[in-house]
């Protein structure tokens, strides 16, 4: 597994619980001694003991060594970074044509070199190029292999899949893919076996459609809040409708993290290339950014219009609740907007504080959520973090200067918020 960030930890920690021998792989020295001292990179439920269990049985190991590791294997999956080109935001694929020209070098035997990594239509082609080039008497194929893994419930999805999508042609290639997760196969077989770009594809596909949904429901929330009616109710309605599916339906902030907000730019940039424009998820890409910034003033009209001077107690900083991913979070669009209008902010959260001071400066970060509501002009809800889901409400109004509650997840009922006094704001509600 090469790569040991969030998808090759997880899916290598997965692939040994389920008995096969995983050597996962990274150039970062600091990170595989930190694996090999039993310390966790990233913050995912369970992954932790999983790691453990599979180090201690002898299944799983951690090595910056890639050319004794690529030689045993009879699979190598790539699961490097594909961020956001700088200035075109393409998808990045140095790290992945790095290591494929790394793994022509190392290649003994037949051997499936996986694509793991999220990446655009024709990237299999040309890693098969790059390593054809560098080892022309090798045996290997390529296969697409792309992840659906939700971060907060990565151990679960894997080991629970909807589907698993093998892009291959290649009759051994799919054969050997079909025993690496044939521990998935109880009862039916999840795989679902294509080409390889149809397998790249639908990746990106999968993605852009939940951030086209997400992105819908927020836009119904601005009209809901317009016309009187309840989104919660709408979602609802139109969710029970089993070709709709209730999953996505929440109205909030905006979408955010590792995968949508990238994915969807590059599927726009792969689009653009092959002259086959994407207006639906142009329109998505377009309307989720303006929204972050949308729910700052949101914040500052909840404030009376003015938070000059004023403390704003932000809880939540993460993209989703069970993760320290800062990645396009809304809480960074919202926190600025009140920073450029004056603000100061107190914040909390359970996992992402150290990730979040690494992208938002001048910010008091609390340990507990009623430190960071002391004194404040409102308390902001941007991530819907259990522990947030039951505060102390009277507490939390003693504590503010002001007892406006600015609910971006909708959590709490109106109803119980102005009985205690509170101004209460939520989305579409």
């Amino acid at each position: 597994m090469i790569g040991s960030g969030y998808v090759g930890l997880v899916s290598g920690a997965c692939f040994a619980d389920f008995g096969h021998t995983v050597v996962c792989v990274d150039k970062d020295e600091r990170k595989i001694e930190a694996l090999l001292q039993g310390s966790i990179p990233i913050f995912e439920p369970g992954l932790d003991t999983l790691v453990a269990n599979n180090v201690k049985a002898g299944r799983l190991s951690f090595t910056t060594e890639l050319s004794a590791a690529v030689a045993e294997a009879d699979a190598v999956f790539i699961a490097v970074g594909t961020p956001s080109r700088r200035g075109d935001g393409h998808a990045d694929l140095s790290y992945v044509f790095a290591a494929s020209q790394e793994i022509a070098r190392s290649l003994q035997g037949y051997t499936v070199i996986v694509d793991k990594s999220t990446v655009p239509v024709g990237t299999g082609d040309e890693v098969e190029r790059i390593i054809r080039e560098a080892a022309p008497d090798a045996d290997f194929a390529v296969v697409s292999n792309p992840e659906f893994l939700r971060e907060g419930a990565a151990i679960e999805d894997f080991k629970r899949p909807d589907r698993v999508v093998i892009g291959s042609e290649d009759p051994r290639a799919l054969q050997l893919m079909r025993d690496i997760y044939r521990p998935l196969a109880i009862g039916r077989s999840p795989l679902v076996e294509m080409g390889r770009r149809a397998a790249e594809l639908t990746k990106y596909a999968g993605n852009a459609f939940l951030a086209t949904k997400i992105t819908f429901i927020n836009e119904i929330a601005d009209l809901c809040e317009k016309v009187g009616a309840n989104v919660q109710d709408v979602a609802r309605g139109i969710g029970l409708d089993k070709r709709i599916g209730s999953k996505f339906l929440h109205a909030g902030p905006g979408y955010g993290g590792s995968c949508f907000p990238k994915d969807t730019l590059a599927l726009l940039k792969t689009a653009q290339d092959y002259e086959a424009p994407q207006r639906i998820v142009e329109a998505v890409v377009a309307v989720n950014d303006n929204r972050k910034r949308a729910m700052g003033r949101k914040v500052i009209a909840a404030c009376g219009g003015d938070v000059r001077d004023k403390t704003i107690c932000v809880l939540g900083l993460t993209f989703k609740p069970n993760t320290d991913d800062m990645r396009d979070s809304p809480a960074i669009a919202v926190i600025q907007t009140l920073q450029d209008a004056g603000a100061k902010i107190h914040a909390h959260d359970p996992e992402g504080t150290e990730q979040a001071k690494k992208v938002l400066e001048n910010v008091t970060y609390c340990d507990d959520p009623y430190v960071a509501m002391e004194g404040a002009a409102a308390l902001v809800i941007v991530t819907e973090w259990d522990q947030f889901r039951a505060l102390d409400l009277a507490r939390a109004r003693d504590l503010l200067d002001a007892p406006v509650l600015v609910d971006l997840r909708n959590i709490y009922p109106r109803e119980r918020c102005e009985e205690l006094g509170f101004t209460y704001c939520a989305i579409g509600r």
